[in-house]
C-alpha cells in the first residue's frame, strides 16, 4: 500500500518539477526530455548553444525548484566520437600526453580529458571549454592527471565509464526515491551509537527521521580480535541493508569506511556519499586491506566486487554543495582538516526540523597538509563531535617536527636507522613533506628515505587534488620544488628488496604502513629492526588500544609477531618514539576552541570516537565551560554508548 502510495506521489512531484522547468526555458532551448538521476535534475535540449549563453537563466532554474539541475545535449546533436575527438585534439593537443587522455561517456554524454594543466580550460571565462561544448555536444569533465602516475586513479576512471549504463540505472531508480513527496509528517529524529563511541573504530552513526533511515560512517575496529567488536552493531539494532536510503562517509580511514563493501553484500542497493578524493582512497585503502588479509591468511566479510559495486553506487560531493540525499533530508560537506577529502556532514532534517553537524575526525588548526576545519554553518542544533584527544593537550606541529629531524638525525649520527610506520593517507604525506624541508635546510644528512607500502599511490592521490591542499603546498607542487619528489625519496619495488635494507650498514630512514603495526610490511621491517639497540621506532599516529602498535608504545619489550602461519616472539630492543603533534585529531583545546569559533551554536552536544576517559573528562571540561565557550546556559552534553539511542526531536 505504501509503495503504490509512493509511486503516485512520486509522479506528482515529477511532473510538478517539468512544469517548472518547461515554464522556466523557452521553447528554444529545445527539450527533449528530462530525468531525475540520482540528486540531479538533468535536462536534456537540442541547442547547445542556449546552454552556453544562458547560465544565470540556468542557475535561477535550480533556485526555483530547489533541486540541483544538470543540461546535457540530446543525443541526437552530438558529433560522432572519431569527428569530436578530432574537433577536441585540435584544440588540446598541447594541454594533453595522448589521444587516450580524451575518453567519451556515451551514456552520460561526457568527455573526460586528463590534463596536468585543468586551469588552462576554465580561463577568459571558460573559453575552452565553452568552445568544446559548443562544437562537439558533449559536456568536457576536465579531470587532473597527476604528476605521479596513479594506478587506482585509471583503472578507476575506466571502470565507471565501463559500467555506465548500470551506473544511470541506479542514479535513475536513486531518483525516483529522492524525488518525490514527503509521507509522514511526524516530527521525530532520533540518533542511534552503532560504533565509535566510548571507544576508537567501527564508527557508525544511525540517523532515523519519519521518513529516512541514513548511515554516517561504516568503519571497522582495527584493534578487533572479536567479530562482536569488529563491526558497528547492525544486528543489534535488526537494521536490514536494503532498508537504509543513503550512506554517508566523512574520510577514507578504514575505521569510518572500511566495511562500506559489507552492507553491499547483504542487500544494500542505495548511494554512498563522499567527497571525490574520498571515493579514490576508499577504493585503493579496501583492495589494500582485502590483499592483506588475504596474505595473513585471514578473511573479510566482503569480497573485491563489493568494493566494485561501493564505487559504482558512490555520489561524490564538493564542499559547500547543498543535495538532497531523501525526501526530507539535505546534505552539505565541509572541509575537516583531518585528510585529503575529509567531510564534517551537515544534515538539514525536515522543513527546518532539526540540523545536525557531525564532525567526522576533525582538525582545527592549520597543518602543512590542510587548511582548518570548517566552523560556519546555517544552523545547528544537535553537533556530534570526536574527542578522541579530550583529557590531552598535543605538541604544536613544529614542535613535533623538530623533534622528529632530531631523533631521526641522531639515529642516524649513531649508524641506526629510522623506521617510522605511518597511515598511508595524511600522515605519510606531511612526514615526507617535514623530511624533504630538513634536508633541504641541512637540519638532516641526505640519507636514503624508503617509502613502503601503499604511500607512494595515495601520495599520486593528493597530487591529483591540490585545490584541496594548504595554499603553500599546492604552490610547491604547480612548482618545480614539489616536496614529494625529492632526491632521497626511493619507493620500495618488493617484498624482497625489505631484508637488503634492514641488513644494510648503511643508515636510512623507512616510512611503511600501517601505522598500527597491524599489518602491512612495517610489521614485516619492526620484525627483523626490533632486536637492533641502535635502530629507532617512531610513531606518529594514534594507537588504537589492542593493536601491535599500542602494546610497542605502551613499553612491551616482547611481542608476539604473526610470520606467514606461525607466531614469533619479537624482542624489542629498539628505541620507541610516540610523537602526537602529528595527530590529524583536534586535542582539548582544539575542541574547545571550535566550540567556542562555531557558528551557529548548538544546543546539544554529543561525544563520540574516544576512549571512556577522554570523553567524559571533556564533557565535564565544556560543562564548566561552557558560559566562556558561548554555549547556551540550557547547553545539553551527552556522552553515549553503543546502542544508545537519542531522540532529538520530540514526537
Amino acid at each position: 500500500m505504501v509503495v503504490n502510495r509512493g509511486i503516485r506521489f512520486i509522479d506528482d512531484v515529477r511532473e510538478n518539477i517539468r512544469l517548472e522547468i518547461f515554464r522556466k526555458l523557452p521553447p528554444e532551448a529545445g527539450v527533449t526530455r528530462i530525468e531525475f538521476e540520482g540528486p540531479e535534475v538533468v535536462v536534456y535540449v537540442r541547442n547547445v548553444s542556449f546552454i552556453i549563453e544562458n547560465e544565470e537563466s540556468l542557475k535561477s532554474l535550480a533556485k526555483a525548484i530547489k533541486k540541483r539541475v544538470v543540461v546535457r545535449v540530446d543525443e541526437s546533436r552530438r558529433l560522432s566520437e572519431t569527428e569530436a575527438r578530432r574537433v577536441i585534439l585540435s584544440k588540446v593537443k598541447h594541454l594533453v600526453e595522448s589521444d587516450s587522455d580524451i575518453v567519451f561517456d556515451e551514456v552520460l554524454g561526457e568527455v573526460v580529458i586528463k590534463t596536468a594543466n585543468p586551469q588552462a580550460f576554465m580561463e577568459g571565462d571558460r573559453k575552452l571549454f565553452k568552445e568544446i561544448f559548443a562544437e562537439t555536444g558533449w559536456r568536457p569533465k576536465i579531470i587532473r592527471k597527476p604528476p605521479l602516475k596513479s594506478t587506482i586513479l585509471e583503472s578507476e576512471l575506466n571502470y565507471i565509464i565501463r559500467q555506465s549504463p548500470i551506473r544511470l540505472s541506479f542514479l535513475r531508480a536513486v531518483g525516483e526515491r529522492i524525488h518525490r513527496e514527503v509521507l509522514f509528517k511526524d516530527n521525530y529524529v532520533r540518533i542511534t551509537a552503532l560504533g565509535g563511541f566510548m571507544e576508537v573504530g567501527r564508527s557508525a552513526i544511525l540517523v532515523e527521521t519519519a521518513e529516512s533511515k541514513i548511515l554516517l560512517d561504516f568503519g571497522l575496529n582495527p584493534g578487533s580480535s572479536t567479530l562482536k567488536n569488529f563491526a558497528p552493531r547492525v544486528d543489534a539494532v535488526g537494521l536490514k541493508p536494503e532498508e537504509i536510503d543513503a550512506v554517508v562517509v566523512t574520510h577514507a580511514h578504514l575505521d569510518h569506511v572500511g566495511l562500506v563493501p559489507y552492507l553491499f553484500k547483504y542487500g544494500y542497493e542505495g548511494p554512498v556519499y563522499m567527497t571525490q578524493a574520498t571515493r579514490d582512497l576508499m577504493v585503493l585503502l579496501e583492495k589494500d586491506l582485502i590483499e592483506l588479509t588475504r596474505r595473513e591468511g585471514r578473511s573479510l566479510p566482503f569480497e573485491p566486487r563489493h568494493v566494485q559495486e561501493a564505487l559504482l553506487h558512490t555520489i561524490t560531493l564538493r564542499y559547500g554543495e547543498v543535495t538532497d540525499i531523501t525526501p526530507d533530508t539535505r546534505l552539505t560537506l565541509y572541509n575537516a582538516g583531518h585528510i585529503l577529502g575529509s567531510a564534517i556532514v551537515h544534515l538539514h532534517i525536515g522543513n527546518g526540523l532539526h540540523n545536525i553537524v557531525y564532525t567526522g575526525d576533525f582538525k582545527y588548526d592549520k597543518t602543512l597538509l590542510l587548511d582548518k576545519a570548517h566552523n560556519k554553518f546555517p544552523r545547528v542544533d544537535t553537533l556530534i563531535i570526536e574527542g578522541t584527544y579530550g583529557n590531552t593537550e598535543q605538541p604544536s606541529r613544529e614542535a613535533s617536527a623538530e623533534r622528529l629531524v632530531e631523533i631521526i638525525k641522531s639515529t642516524i649520527e649513531s649508524g641506526g636507522k629510522v623506521l617510522i610506520p605511518s597511515l598511508a593517507v595524511g600522515r605519510s604525506q606531511e612526514v615526507l613533506v617535514v623530511i624533504a624541508n630538513a634536508m633541504k635546510q641541512g637540519k638532516l644528512p641526505s640519507v636514503p628515505v624508503y617509502i613502503d607500502g601503499m604511500i607512494n599511490e595515495v601520495t599520486a592521490i593528493h597530487t591529483a587534488y591540490p585545490e584541496l591542499l594548504s595554499k603553500e603546498l599546492r604552490d610547491s607542487i604547480y612548482s618545480s620544488e614539489n616536496p614529494f619528489f625529492y632526491d632521497s625519496f626511493e619507493v620500495v619495488a618488493g617484498s624482497t628488496t625489505r631484508y637488503e635494507i634492514v641488513e644494510s650498514k648503511d643508515p636510512c630512514i623507512i616510512l611503511a604502513t600501517s601505522g598500527m603495526l597491524n599489518g602491512g610490511p612495517a610489521v614485516e621491517y619492526f620484525r627483523m629492526m626490533a632486536p637492533n639497540p641502535q635502530n629507532t621506532l617512531v610513531f606518529v599516529n594514534y594507537q588504537v588500544e589492542g593493536t601491535l602498535g599500542r602494546k610497542v608504545r605502551d613499553g612491551a619489550k616482547e611481542v608476539h609477531v604473526l610470520v606467514g602461519d606461525k607466531i614469533e616472539v619479537v624482542k624489542v630492543a629498539m628505541k620507541v618514539y610516540s610523537i602526537e603533534g602529528f595527530s590529524g585529531h583536534s586535542d582539548r583545546n582544539q575542541v574547545l576552541k571550535y566550540l567556542r569559533d562555531i557558528e551557529t551554536k548548538p544546543k546539544r552536544i554529543v561525544l563520540n570516537h574516544g576512549e571512556p576517559s577522554a570523553l567524559e573528562s571533556l564533557k565535564n571540561t565544556i560543562l564548566r565551560k561552557g558560559k566562556e565557550l558561548g554555549l547556551g546556559p540550557s547547553i545539553e552534553v551527552y556522552v553515549p554508548r553503543v546502542l544508545d539511542s537519542l531522540a532529538l526531536t520530540t514526537a
